[in-house]
């Protein structure tokens, strides 16, 4: 680790106690990393000891994430009405989606939170979504703010072949807003379908993908939560330590 991040790290632990971050340190020890992952789990880059591996969640099962579970569901006829508009007449709002691993084309997207921050320009296109995720979500710190949140509308015969996310220590939330048929995703081996105007949420650090087999696109609202499993000090440490990661890499 750096110095800042070393100083950082002993703030921390003078604020909430010794131990608060040993599975951050502990993540961080490579010789103890191989027996902490689930099979489906190996392309990983980090995995938090402590984080129950299991792929799938029920979105309504957790008091903290709740609330935005229960305002999107409920606003899902305006959301829906409000990207349609936006798709139809200001398409060049949208980009293609930039995965860690590939850019595809016919994997658009538009950004309503990124780079720890809601996107100004989005709150005309889509206010309804941007209000709701800026209560529920980013003024009571849930969204994972090295992160982001985006409809994300895969094109017909789009295809998002199977690959894991970065980490375990966020978890990903899918409004479902327009689902054609022949439209799924599969996480850890399991396939499900999206119900249009209800929440899907699962452990993106297990192997996943997805594909649009209709004739229409495929839109859903997508947020990058905390793990619910996943303390305060935890949440401080993973930001300031990826966001240093990260900025060494870019040097």
């Amino acid at each position: 680790m750096t110095p800042e991040i070393d100083a950082y790290f002993a703030i921390l632990k003078s604020e909430h106690g010794e131990d608060s971050l040993d599975r951050v340190e502990e993540m961080l020890e490579p010789r103890r990393r191989s027996d902490q992952r689930h099979p489906m789990q190996q392309a990983a880059k980090w995995i938090l000891p402590g984080i129950p591996q299991i792929p799938w969640h029920d979105p309504y099962a957790y008091p903290e994430i709740l609330p935005l579970v229960m305002a999107l569901e409920k606003n899902h006829t305006q959301i829906r009405a409000e990207q349609d508009e936006a798709w139809s007449r200001h398409r060049g709002s949208f980009s293609d989606y930039e995965h860690y691993l590939v850019q595809q084309h016919n994997w658009q997207a538009l950004y309503l939170y990124r780079d720890g921050r809601l996107l100004e320009d989005s709150a005309s296109l889509a206010p309804t979504a941007f209000g709701t995720l800026k209560e529920h979500a980013v003024d009571p710190d849930l969204i994972c703010p090295l992160l982001e949140s985006h409809f994300s509308t895969l094109l017909p015969g789009a295809v998002i072949k199977p690959h894991c996310d970065l980490w375990n220590f966020s978890i990903n939330l899918h409004l479902a807003i327009d689902i054609p048929e022949g439209a799924a995703i599969k996480v850890a081996g399991e396939t499900r379908e999206w119900q249009e105007g209800k929440c899907l949420l699962f452990d993106y650090s297990f192997e996943h993908e997805a594909w649009n087999n209709g004739t229409r696109t495929r839109t859903c609202l997508l947020a990058d939560l905390w793990h619910p499993d996943t303390t305060l000090p935890e949440r401080a440490a993973l930001t300031m330590l990826m966001t240093e990661i990260q900025r060494m890499m870019a040097a």
